[in-house]
């Protein structure tokens, strides 16, 4: 079962960057298309930004031209850097296989909390 851990989460300012890392016990991104997703209390967990085995990106729309999926097979991470953030990026943060159907174990997720 491979474990999932992410970092990077913290407090920012509107207009602020973070970078989230995803470390995998094992080596799944050259195996199974990856995503970040998000959840904030009282509604479902959302898919974010996906990047497949091959390195294709696709993100939500609202996140397009801010957020950058990013991963490093060689430390079993993958990133992902937010510039601009707006108080609605707020959410929990997770990384796991990617159609969501097909997630294993959740890790404890990063908070991202974008406020003044």
């Amino acid at each position: 079962q491979v474990q999932l851990v992410e970092s990077g989460g913290g407090l920012v300012q509107p207009g602020g960057s973070l970078r989230l890392s995803c470390v995998a016990s094992g080596s799944i991104f050259r195996v199974y298309n990856m995503a970040w997703y998000r959840q904030v209390p009282g509604k479902q967990r959302e898919w974010v930004a996906i990047i497949t085995t091959g390195g294709y990106t696709n993100y939500i729309d609202s996140v397009k031209g801010r957020f950058t999926a990013s991963t490093d097979n060689a430390k079993n991470t993958v990133y992902l850097q937010m510039n601009s953030l707006k108080p609605e990026d707020t959410a929990v943060y997770y990384c796991n296989k990617y159609p969501l159907s097909t997630a294993g174990s959740w890790g404890q997720g990063t908070q991202v909390t974008v406020s003044s």
